[in-house]
């Protein structure tokens, strides 16, 4: 049994570790879990002592692969719930991730594969993120990002790298959902920002929007 701090640090860990092949440093571990980097060492040598992540001077740090585990089954939890607020509930998938972080810290285990069951094995969350499985293995999705692409391509909307509440009320005003397809029509060499078609709608948008979509070709 872990604590719900120990937990979230070891999901922040694991997020962390996909964007690098690196181990994660204290200074970014500190700005994800917003505390100072005496808080973060200290909680690295608890999770240490638990053999849950390893610690390398001048390299960072790396979830074991007990750590691995056990980020994935509070990712798991996570990303049911989140399915859960918004087939079931009703919920916004703005209003989903703060309920979800409470919700994610559960330890019965018969809850999670009973809610599996119940929303019928679901694949991706309401984000587009993968959801895992039992056994921690989950689909990898072949996306890119939006401002990856050139003018006159085009794909399908199957995720969001932010999934903060203000960016998806932003998609959400501006009909910008999962599944919709996206044309680039024209890009703006100053700035970067693009105009881009979503079925009959027209509307440019920042490089702040178009670096966090993601689009499968």
């Amino acid at each position: 049994m872990f604590s719900l701090s120990e937990e979230n640090y070891l999901k922040a860990i694991f997020h962390l570790q996909k964007h690098s092949t690196a181990g994660v440093s204290t200074n970014a571990l500190a700005e994800e879990m917003q505390t100072k980097a005496s808080s973060v060492t200290d909680m690295v040598k608890k999770l240490s002592d638990k053999k849950l992540v390893v610690y390398k001077k001048y390299q960072g740090v790396y979830l074991s692969e007990s750590g691995r585990k056990t980020a994935l089954k509070i990712i798991r939890k996570h990303r049911l719930w989140e399915v859960f607020l918004v087939e079931k509930l009703n919920f916004s998938w703005d209003e989903v991730h703060d309920v979800a972080e409470e919700l994610e810290h559960i330890k019965s285990e018969k809850l999670i594969s009973e809610l599996d069951k119940f929303l019928d094995y679901p694949k991706r969350d309401p984000h587009g993120d993968p959801i895992p499985d039992a056994q921690g293995d989950f689909q990898v999705a072949n996306k890119t990002l939006l401002s990856d692409l050139s003018t006159g391509e085009k794909g399908t909307l199957v995720g969001v790298k932010d999934t903060s509440s203000e960016f998806l009320k932003y998609l959400d005003k501006n009909k910008i959902a999962l599944g919709k397809t996206i044309e680039v029509m024209d890009q703006e060499k100053f700035d970067g920002s693009m105009l881009i078609q979503i079925e009959k709608n027209r509307l440019r948008v920042s490089t702040q929007v178009t670096a966090n979509i993601y689009i499968k070709i």
